[in-house]
């Protein structure tokens, strides 16, 4: 086959791929799909798929009730009306799945910027691990830290704070970059109502939840919230939690911790949840309990 058939090939197979996607972005493929065509054959970068809101993107050929199955599909990140091709899923649907599995291994895999670091005034302190694949397979180094790093610790925090903001980067860094800017001015704007000021603010690097235990074993802080990234999904990469205990220290039990999850703009906004966090902290303090005890 010489490069002439291979090129008029792929532009029957992407045509084809294109007049059967119905979805609401439909319009923009069909009116990109001969660049994207010229990109595929001359090696450039094609439309970032990823992009298309799959609540709104529609597969199903001849569908009886498209509007019913629209608003069932706005309700929920499931992804329904796939459509199919033959007994097979449709192109644009397997690219869709490969491109978010692709995304949710760049959440893992790759750090917080040093740019974003600096830019949001972070303290960065890092864990007992020393890179990405120990951070992995040895969760225990995630939740403590060497005696220099200790000082740094106490140097930022300060003794027995009355709240600790913290951020770790979890499992997931885009998670961090696109929620913390708008979360913690949320958190802060909250507890200042309740004349609460807040130290600078610890990054850390290779973070596991129970690295907020050692931070309040060290500080004896009465409260400490902990942004981390969530572990990414095919439905997101970017899902934060916030951790919020009272008086953490080493050996706390998972059920003395309150948890805010599902950071992220398809799910709780990260302004809605610096909203909720501010409030949870303040009645930590009122009752000096957290997690199950906070009733």
């Amino acid at each position: 086959m010489n490069e002439q058939d291979l090129r008029k090939m792929v532009e029957q197979m992407v045509e084809q791929m294109v007049s059967k996607d119905t979805s609401s972005t439909s319009t923009s493929y069909e009116s990109n799909s001969r660049s994207s065509v010229a990109s595929m054959v001359s090696g450039e970068c094609l439309p970032d798929i990823t992009k298309i809101d799959l609540r709104k993107q529609f597969l199903v050929d001849d569908a009886k009730d498209k509007e019913g199955y629209l608003a069932m599909k706005a309700k929920t990140p499931a992804r329904l009306g796939v459509g199919r091709a033959g007994a097979r899923y449709k192109t644009i649907s397997m690219l869709r799945v490969r491109a978010d599995h692709a995304a949710a291994q760049d959440a893992v895999f790759s750090d917080v910027s040093e740019e974003f670091i600096k830019k949001n005034n972070f303290v960065a302190v890092k864990t007992l691990c020393t890179d990405k694949d120990e951070y992995l397979t040895r969760p225990d180094l995630g939740r403590r830290f060497s005696p220099e790093e200790i000082e740094v610790i106490k140097k930022t925090c300060g003794q027995n704070p009355k709240v600790l903001i913290i951020v770790g980067d979890g499992l997931s860094s885009s998670a961090i970059e696109a929620n913390v800017e708008d979360m913690i001015p949320a958190i802060k704007q909250g507890l200042s109502m309740h004349s609460i000021n807040v130290p600078p603010i610890l990054f850390i690097k290779y973070a596991r939840v129970g690295a907020m235990d050692d931070i309040g074993q060290i500080t004896d802080a009465d409260v400490i919230c902990m942004l981390v990234g969530e572990r990414p999904g095919l439905v997101t990469a970017e899902s934060m939690s916030a951790y919020i205990a009272y008086k953490p220290k080493h050996g706390l039990a998972e059920a003395k911790r309150t948890v805010i999850s599902n950071i992220h703009k398809g799910g709780t906004t990260a302004v809605e949840a610096g909203a909720h966090a501010a409030e949870l902290i303040k009645k930590m303090l009122d009752k000096k309990a957290s997690g199950i005890d906070l009733k």
